[in-house]
């Protein structure tokens, strides 16, 4: 008596369209996704150019920096291309060939 008022069947949420099922969906065309590439293409020369414009560097300092840059990555990767063992290899050997000036010398009281 208490369950005469029950919906029966499937559920029906509000602002479903009804006519797309749940498994329906629009497919993306390959059109749409080459559109969405050049928009962002085309927004990241937009940037570009934007970025030139508010550049206030010269000529030189720009190439100062392309050179920094760029010698900071060869660093990055000489220090990346040895391993911890070879690094301390090398380091043993460079100590091996100073001279024994800074080592500190014996003392003994009874000699």
């Amino acid at each position: 008596a208490d369950y005469e008022a029950v919906q029966r069947g499937p559920l029906r949420l509000k602002g479903s369209g009804g006519a797309l099922g749940a498994g329906k969906r629009k497919k993306k065309k390959a059109k749409d996704k080459a559109q969405i590439l050049e928009q962002i293409v085309s927004s990241k020369k937009q940037e570009e150019e934007k970025k030139r414009g508010l550049d206030k560097r010269t000529p030189a300092q720009v190439a100062y920096e392309k050179m920094q840059e760029k010698r900071q990555m060869e660093r990055i990767l000489k220090k990346a291309s040895k391993t911890h063992k070879q690094r301390v290899e090398d380091f043993n050997r460079h100590l091996d060939t100073l001279t024994e000036h800074y080592d500190i010398p014996k003392v003994s009281w009874t000699k």
